[in-house]
């Protein structure tokens, strides 16, 4: 595959500690994809480091937004960049090494029969480490719901590691999509979903983050609630 064929979009906020070994392990499980940094304002200096880093090792942009939006604002902003610069292929993961560049080798591999490839813990019964019962239990739920009120047919509504085909993300219009956090990761998937595009998942094990902190919140989650509501009344 040519070099400009995959973008990994990566959120940044204070996520400085974990860049060496994420964009290693991207570069060695992905060689020929290009990674962009999607950072709000880290006060760590995530996105200096990230320049530096790229500038060592190639491949690296970083795309400084100032100030926290959200993650759904990043993968806006960063589908678009790529679009615009021509990728075929758009990924996003975390940037807290919860998603592991180990799995970047399946996720890419399960292009060849699909528009829309999502890792997956939930595949095969629960795979998450070091998670609280009461987070499990509500990702878990949460996730009961999405599938139900929307009819999503995938195990993991609000994975955030995904491989989608920029012709996907054209026919959707990244712009038109409204909300933020989990919410937006169910959004992406259901339009595609509802304009015919192939769903795939990919078994992946999502390892609670080693260094910072989680920006997730009970406010976004119980915004996801009403938010499958809107997708299925066809107000989003």
């Amino acid at each position: 595959m040519p070099d400009r064929d995959v973008l990994v979009i990566l959120p940044t906020y204070n996520e400085r500690e974990n860049l060496d070994e994420l964009c290693e392990g991207i570069r060695l499980h992905a060689p020929g994809a290009d990674l962009l940094i999607v950072d709000d304002g880290s006060p760590d200096g995530t996105a200096a480091h990230a320049a530096a880093l790229g500038a060592r090792m190639g491949g690296i942009d970083v795309l400084q937004r100032g100030a926290r939006h959200g993650i759904g604002s990043a993968y806006r902003d960063g589908f678009n960049l790529g679009i615009e610069r021509g990728y075929r292929w758009l990924v996003s993961m975390d940037a807290d090494l919860s998603h592991e560049p180990r799995y970047l080798v399946p996720l890419l591999a399960a292009r060849a029969n699909a528009d829309y490839v999502i890792g997956s813990r939930y595949l095969r019964g629960v795979s998450v480490v070091n998670w609280s019962l009461e987070r499990l239990a509500l990702s878990v739920a949460g996730n009961a719901y999405a599938r139900t009120i929307t009819a999503l047919p995938v195990r993991d509504c609000t994975s955030g590691f995904q491989c989608i085909r920029r012709e996907v993300l054209e026919a959707v219009g990244v712009d038109r999509l409204r909300f933020n956090g989990y919410a937006f990761l169910i959004e992406c998937k259901y339009h595609a979903h509802r304009r015919g595009f192939r769903l795939h998942e990919v078994p992946i094990v999502f390892v609670e983050r080693r260094a910072g902190y989680s920006k997730n919140s009970v406010r976004t989650a119980f915004q996801t609630l009403w938010a499958v509501w809107a997708m299925r009344f066809g107000l989003a």
